[in-house]
Parts: structure tokens; sequence; C-alpha cells
């Protein structure tokens, strides 16, 4: 399984794969791909705040027919207990994101150098 964040969740939909590496569009093309529900939530707020041109229903909607994008299920609550172990982060995105992904030692695919920093199994 192969988790991404937003900004790769936003490339993605805008077809942006050329600032993907070709590991990276590898291992989207050959895993399930998740996102967590806070990454909904990032997206509608990106819309609202005008930095995107398009809602997360419709994104996330597209992307799960394009690529199968599937939303995380897990339990909210053992992802907030996670997340409560990042104290590296301020941002309260990230560390639900990256809790998420972390519950089973998952690839977290993102650009971001502080996740990218400090947790083992981000990729860029």
């Amino acid at each position: 399984m192969i988790y991404l964040d937003t900004h790769i969740v936003v490339w993605l939909y805008a077809g942006k794969v050329e600032k993907l590496t070709k590991q990276s569009r590898d291992l989207i093309n050959d895993n399930q791909v998740l996102i967590s529900p806070i990454v909904r939530l990032e997206l509608q707020y990106l819309f609202e705040i005008q930095r995107i041109t398009d809602d997360a229903k419709l994104i996330v909607s597209d992307l799960s027919d394009r690529i199968g994008l599937k939303i995380c299920d897990k339990n909210f609550n053992t992802i907030m207990s996670n997340a409560l172990e990042y104290s590296w982060t301020r941002d309260p995105f990230d560390r639900i994101i990256v809790a998420n992904a972390d519950i089973n030692q998952n690839i977290l695919m993102t650009k971001d150098q502080t996740i990218l920093n400090h947790y083992k199994k981000a990729m860029c």
C-alpha cells in the first residue's frame, strides 16, 4: 500500500505526473493507493481558499476512477493516538497523514522535506 500526501493528489489530479520520480510513478501503478481521510479535508480547505479549482469530492472521485485511489478506513482514534507522537511538526494535517501511513509502516509519498526527514518510510 502507498499513501499519498495532499500535494501528490493535486499533482495526479492535474496530470502533472512529470513532478513524480519514475520510482514514484511505478509504485503508484503497481500498488494499492490510499489517502488518509484528512487529505479530503485539506483538499476542501485548499479549494475554499482558492488554491485549487476543484473541490475534494470531485478530485477524490476522479482519482478513484483513474488510479483506483481509496480512502483509508483505519480507526480514527488509533490514528489520532499515533499522531500524538509526532512533535516534530506543528501542522495538524501532516501529523495525521503521517500517523495514518505509519500505523502499518506504509510508504508515504510526499515532497515535504520535514516529513522526509522524520518519517523513515516517506519518499519523494
